[in-house]
């Protein structure tokens, strides 16, 4: 491995070491809701307010924050953006009351958005262009492993030691990817570039751009259709003990790393064709489930590929976007990439919304079928958006000619 290699590999880590932070921090309200429902003597359903506003937070914040910031060093922003994730930490784990928990959740929020953006395009640019999706999906294994991974573990420890320990643990965590990227990651990263408003104008009035959005949003959502409710879903249809599940959940979280991994080296080139197949399988294990819920060593070999393909999709839809705005919005590159992490985020809430209304009216064993159809809609995008890619390739090759 030669030196640049390994530096940008250090580099990397160290971004994931912050996603990983920044993920279990996202969803680890939801296990700790009754908790904080006792302790601070509202309701859960006030409680929840944890997760709707941090997810707004997530889908506002991180367009317009990258829009603000582009004249910022990327390094110093990312250790800028570390230290308002510790505080955002820090003054949940210390609330007296929801009102402040709230406004920690979303300053929380806020440097989440901002992350995950800009992190795309630094993972991007610290290697060759023909590395760059393995680049993403190496930062994201942080974040997807941190969905399953971390989130039980961080529920774990706030059962043991009450929720505010589990924030605390946040926090430490938090602090050790600060040090991780003052070390490891390079100073001399561009500078996001400034977006001029015709160019964030052309960037939500663009129909392709608009199309690989709705694309992230109904082929990464429709999984947490499912995901959302997988606990209850594995202890009462596939009748799984309590502690079963917590080690189901984890082997989830490994089949989502290596997913991750392959989904990066198969999107390196075209992402496009790679992304048409992933759905299509996502959307055929999810109806799978349906029928294999049931059955216990039926539904373990189905949600281990559902965790393959869960997340195997990320790194080509962020190559793609930024592909795109490339040559349709090429000023607004950054902010692209933040509208897009903004996409994956309003997916999460649909999916999980959605999945909440199937399990009250229909059941838990429906939201595997109607995840499969919302997965299929990106599947049917996906061939509409490769068909006009190919058609500009011909176009291409014609006027070369």
């Amino acid at each position: 491995m030669s030196l640049d290699h390994r530096k940008s590999t250090l580099a990397l880590l160290a971004l994931a070491i912050s996603a990983f932070a920044i993920g279990t921090t996202e969803f680890i309200s939801v296990g700790l809701l009754p908790l904080i429902a006792d302790d601070l003597n509202i309701s859960v359903t006030t409680a929840g307010l944890t997760v709707t506003l941090y997810a707004l937070g997530v889908t506002f914040g991180a367009p317009v924050l990258t829009s603000l910031t582009t004249r910022v060093s990327r390094k110093t922003l990312l250790l800028l953006l570390m230290l308002v994730f510790i505080a955002g930490n820090s003054l949940a784990a210390a609330a007296g009351g929801i009102c402040t928990l709230l406004a920690a959740r979303v300053i929380s929020a806020l440097s989440h958005g901002l992350f995950m953006s800009i992190a795309s395009t630094i993972a991007a640019d610290l290697v060759p262009e023909n590395r760059r999706a393995s680049a993403i999906s190496m930062m994201f294994t942080g974040l997807t492993v941190a969905t399953v991974t971390g989130v039980p573990l961080g529920t774990f420890l706030g059962q043991q030691l009450g929720w505010r320990a589990a924030f605390l643990a946040i926090v430490g965590i938090g602090i050790l990817a600060l040090a991780a990227n003052l070390m490891l990651v390079p100073s001399g990263l561009r500078k996001g570039a400034r977006t001029p408003l015709r160019e964030q104008v052309k960037l939500v009035t663009n129909g392709r751009l608009l199309l690989a959005f709705a694309i992230t949003a109904l082929g990464y959502g429709g999984t947490f259709v499912v995901f959302t409710y997988l606990s209850p879903l594995l202890h009462e249809i596939s009748g799984f003990q309590e502690k079963t599940v917590a080690v189901i959940l984890l082997v989830y979280g490994i089949a989502i790393a290596i997913g991750n991994v392959i989904g990066g080296r198969a999107a390196n080139r075209k992402p496009m064709n790679a992304l048409f197949y992933m759905f299509a399988l996502q959307a055929a294990v999810l109806l799978i489930l349906t029928f294999t819920a049931p059955f216990q060593t039926a539904a373990l070999i189905t949600i281990f590929f559902m965790g393959l393909l869960a997340f195997m999709n990320v790194p080509g839809l962020q190559v793609y976007v930024v592909m795109l705005a490339d040559r349709f919005a090429p000023g607004a590159r950054d902010v692209a990439s933040a509208v897009n992490i903004a996409a994956f985020n309003a997916g999460i809430a649909i999916g999980a919304y959605l999945g909440g209304l199937v399990t009250d009216h229909m059941g838990l064993i429906h939201t595997a079928w109607v995840g499969a159809v919302m997965v299929f809609g990106a599947v049917l995008l996906t061939a509409w958006s490769r068909a006009l890619e190919n058609r500009d390739e011909r176009i291409q090759r014609a006027e070369a000619a």
